[in-house]
């Protein structure tokens, strides 16, 4: 498997795509019945690589608020792999192998597409130029550092704040809040995430609940102001309780409560942090 300039320039198109679909109601069964419609069109483009269609799916397949199934998070791995997205294609494929078990069908293609990326890992920090062997060219940079240029190019926007509200939101479902600590059931959603929009000075964060009993997700809106805050976004994680917090820089105060992956909660924190920045410097 190659990466390729046009793989890595198409991935990110359905994000755009994405938009202009839901805005003109494109999108009209019931969300069960449009998550298995993506899916299957998913299927058939990563059977025949077409990656492009490929990830224009699974960006519409992310924007809708339905359950999942697991395989969602196969095909998203194999997808951010083909185009070059190593550290959120070793996540997504992660989280596919310990929701799904060992009986789940993409179980074996799964593991050998996770050491595929540990050697293409191991040949850039050893300086090797691994595509002289035929071996996939790993340059993996910390998601929260990479140049406000690169993350333009990746989602395609000539918008900073576009392209790190999109990042940040992408960052955010990987690693949401669960109470159980048990096996994840298929397709399942986090008992707390959040997305992020920003626009005319201020960051608006979503948070979605499950609720306590029967019953829809409880859903509330925070504000964010961006004038006269502090860019510098705080954050640290609780191993007793296998929760990261992300800090309002207001106060001090909770904001964001995430999973206990470390360096995701790391790189939305410092996402954040950018976008706050830039939307107090929008010139």
């Amino acid at each position: 498997m190659s990466v390729t300039n046009n793989a890595v320039r198409t991935f990110f198109q359905g994000a755009v795509l994405a938009s202009v679909l839901w805005v003109t109601g494109v999108a009209a069964l019931p969300p069960e019945h449009e998550v298995r419609r993506l899916m299957l069109a998913t299927e058939a483009a990563v059977s025949e690589q077409k990656w492009g269609e490929a990830g224009e799916y699974l960006n519409r397949l992310q924007a809708l608020e339905a359950d999942k199934p697991a395989d969602y998070l196969y095909y998203r791995g194999r997808v951010m792999f083909e185009a070059g997205h190593y550290n959120e294609a070793r996540s997504a494929l992660e989280q596919y192998i310990a929701a799904s078990g060992a009986e789940a069908r993409h179980y074996n293609a799964a593991l050998q597409l996770i050491t595929e990326l540990e050697k293409a890992q191991r040949a850039t920090s050893n300086g090797i130029d691994a595509s002289a062997s035929g071996e996939p060219v790993a340059v993996i940079e910390p998601a929260g550092d990479e140049s406000l240029q690169s993350l333009r190019r990746l989602y395609l926007t000539n918008s900073d704040a576009s392209a790190l509200t999109i990042h940040i939101n992408s960052l955010l479902e990987l690693n949401g809040w669960r109470q159980s600590r048990g096996a994840v059931l298929d397709g399942s959603p986090p008992d707390i995430q959040y997305k992020v929009a920003a626009g005319n000075g201020e960051i608006r964060i979503q948070q979605s609940a499950a609720p306590r009993s029967a019953g829809p997700r409880q859903v509330s809106t925070e504000a964010l102001p961006v004038y006269g805050v502090n860019p510098v976004v705080h954050w640290d994680c609780e191993p007793a309780t296998q929760t990261c917090w992300i800090y309002d820089p207001r106060d001090g105060s909770r904001l964001i409560q995430l999973g206990h992956d470390r360096e995701k909660t790391r790189d939305a924190a410092r996402t954040l942090g950018r976008l706050i920045k830039t939307l107090q410097n929008p010139g």
